[in-house]
């Protein structure tokens, strides 16, 4: 059970000057909202945009994905009194000032700068001493604008700890900021807390077969070896997981934690299969399936359809579903390879090429929880027409070594003339193709010297 209560003045003045803004415009004004398009930033968006409607604006919201240059290149070219940028935007702080209006940031990811043009209002987490990391994401900080400018806003908690658990911020347990944004929904009954194993309802052979995270060696996308659960638990091929008994359940969980046991995972990543959960009768979701699925349609290509879902379109259910079902599809035949064939190694990094630029990061994620020991990061890459996409991936093992993957790729791409940035513990890039093995050589020379130090 979640305890204790985090205050920071310094976000909540903040956030308060940041209503402000927003309200001095005149209630005709269609304010525009441009936030990331995975769950944190999908969840960010409906806050958001549930929030300006309740104070009487209308809102034009878009969901974008990294690199953000074409996006923001086309949202300069429109004619907007103010936008707001949510999950991004400390990271394009000079393209961002460069926008012929006045721009609101509400991020927590790495800061590039902390004094910004007039035009630029920034909140960012780690300017209140709140770590971006582990301790807020960027739909808990949007709840918080949220509840600046309308105190009754609370009922957006549910999105807030949505966007929490889709950005893995329970790993080690929730902390911080985020954590007054879970006792706070739990205390008014936004959600409820239960212990329980992540595992979808329905047919129990489907729910093992598409397990993706946690990825189950021999068993995530492997007929055989469920077939031989099956047989060992003594279960009926057809039976479905809410038709379990007390004593079946239990069996299925100690089986299903062993083998991963015998992985030799991290603690605070065996820790993440049985834990704490969140239920929310609004949704109707858990709170971690809520998040799958509309990363589902974010990093699967259908950021609208997720979107809908997010903003009460009940009729978007079974379209997100479809759409999950081919996106985890994906997802699995790469980390059944990965499994199977390992990845390219360095000195102090391993890397591996995938097939699309926004599942890379998902695949890496996974690969580097279920799969590979927990030594060296995992960077994926994707060529992508004359241009690298890079997403990588570490543990809060090696972040505590020192490991800082959002100024490696931030440097190592600088060098080459990209961008890059993010996470100690998570970050990306883009280069151009030609400097791919240069790229590689100089992360693994910074990482290899960040963690000897």
């Amino acid at each position: 059970m979640l305890l204790g209560f985090f205050m920071n003045e310094k976000l909540q003045e903040l956030c308060k000057k940041a209503s402000e803004i927003i309200l001095s415009f005149p209630k005709n004004t269609r304010i525009r909202v441009v936030s990331h398009y995975d769950a944190d930033g999908m969840t960010s968006a409906t806050i958001i945009s549930k929030a300006l409607y309740r104070v009487g604006y209308d809102f034009h919201t878009t969901l974008m994905r990294n690199p953000f240059d074409k996006g923001l290149e086309r949202v300069s070219k429109e004619d907007n009194k103010l936008i707001i940028f949510l999950d991004m935007g400390s990271g394009m702080i000079n393209t961002i000032e460069k926008m012929n209006c006045k721009c609101i940031i509400v991020d927590h990811h790495q800061v590039i700068k902390e004094k910004t043009t007039e035009n630029v209002f920034q909140i960012n987490a780690n300017l209140c001493d709140i770590n971006g990391n582990y301790e807020a994401c960027g739909a808990t900080l949007s709840y918080s604008l949220a509840k600046s400018l309308n105190a009754d806003n609370t009922d957006l908690a549910v999105y807030a700890l949505a966007g929490a658990i889709g950005d893995k911020q329970y790993i080690g347990g929730i902390r911080g900021y985020n954590k007054s944004v879970f006792d706070e929904a739990l205390k008014n009954g936004v959600v409820k807390e239960f212990i329980g194993l992540k595992i979808n309802k329905g047919y129990l052979f489907d729910a093992l077969y598409q397990s993706v995270d946690p990825y189950y060696s021999g068993i995530s996308g492997d007929e055989k070896g469920i077939l031989e659960i099956f047989k060992i638990l003594k279960y009926d091929k057809d039976v479905k997981i809410e038709n379990l008994d007390n004593d079946e359940l239990k069996k299925l969980q100690s089986y299903l934690m062993l083998k991963l046991i015998k992985k030799d995972l991290e603690t605070n990543i065996l820790d993440t299969v049985i834990r704490d959960r969140y239920h929310s009768d609004s949704l109707g979701f858990e709170m971690e399936r809520f998040a799958d699925l509309l990363d589902s349609c974010g990093k699967g290509g259908n950021r609208g359809l997720g979107l809908a879902l997010c903003m009460g379109d009940k009729k978007s259910l079974d379209d997100a579903l479809k759409h999950e079902k081919e996106y985890k599809g994906k997802i699995m035949k790469e980390l059944i390879n990965l499994d199977k064939n390992g990845a390219e190694e360095k000195n102090s990094i391993r890397y591996f090429f995938s097939n699309e630029s926004s599942l890379g990061g998902v695949i890496g994620g996974i690969a580097m929880n279920f799969i590979f020991d927990r030594e060296k990061p995992l960077i994926s890459m994707v060529r992508n027409d004359d241009e690298l996409h890079v997403s990588c991936r570490g543990t809060q093992y090696l972040v505590k070594k020192g490991l800082d993957l959002g100024f490696a790729m931030n440097q190592a791409a600088n060098k080459l003339g990209g961008r890059g940035g993010g996470h100690a513990i998570a970050s990306g890039a883009t280069i151009d193709l030609k400097h791919e093995e240069e790229f590689l050589k100089i992360v693994d020379k910074i990482i290899s010297k960040q963690i000897k130090e």
